[in-house]
């Protein structure tokens, strides 16, 4: 997988939320979803392209009830989480043409997944492109440094042009 060694598990991908994103991917059994759903079932879409600070977790309410959770919904903590890891499905999407979940999940998924492709129209990825920019030049701004030390974060960012730039440039 083209992203595995470049960005995922490399502070893109190795969180809680990018677990549960790989989850809800899986609940929905099919081989290709929208970014703007995606962004509209989770509530992206609701912050208005402001992901610095949230008050509330994003929640989602499981279609399909063959996943490992108890809940019949999940929670998103980090809104820039999602982003980042979203943008990284979609450089893979681009590049390798698909995203095999098993495979980005790191263990075999309890239930047969198709491999999956994100697809955006140009004014999503123009609202990607802005968001991750904005992080870049703002890391320490976004809720998620409450929890990382400042140079993780600064790392992060870098890590995070890093990306934009191979995804939109």
């Amino acid at each position: 997988m083209y992203i595995e060694n470049k960005y995922w598990n490399n502070y893109i991908g190795d969180t809680d939320d990018s677990l549960t994103l790989v989850e809800y991917l899986a609940d929905k059994h099919r081989e290709e979803i929208s970014l703007g759903e995606i962004c509209s079932d989770i509530g992206l879409d609701k912050l208005n392209g402001d992901f610095r600070q949230h008050e509330e977790p994003l929640t989602v309410v499981l279609k399909n009830m063959e996943s490992d959770y108890e809940e019949p919904y999940i929670e998103f903590y980090y809104a820039i989480d999602l982003i980042t890891d979203l943008a990284a499905l979609l450089l893979e999407c681009k590049v390798s043409g698909s995203v095999n979940l098993c495979e980005l999940a790191g263990y075999d998924l309890e239930t047969a997944v198709p491999d999956i492709r994100i697809t955006a129209t140009s004014e999503e990825h123009e609202r990607m492109n802005k968001a991750l920019a904005d992080f870049v030049s703002a890391p320490l701004d976004y809720d998620l440094s409450e929890m990382c030390p400042e140079e993780d974060m600064l790392e992060m960012a870098e890590l995070c042009e890093k990306l934009r730039k191979e995804l939109y440039e």
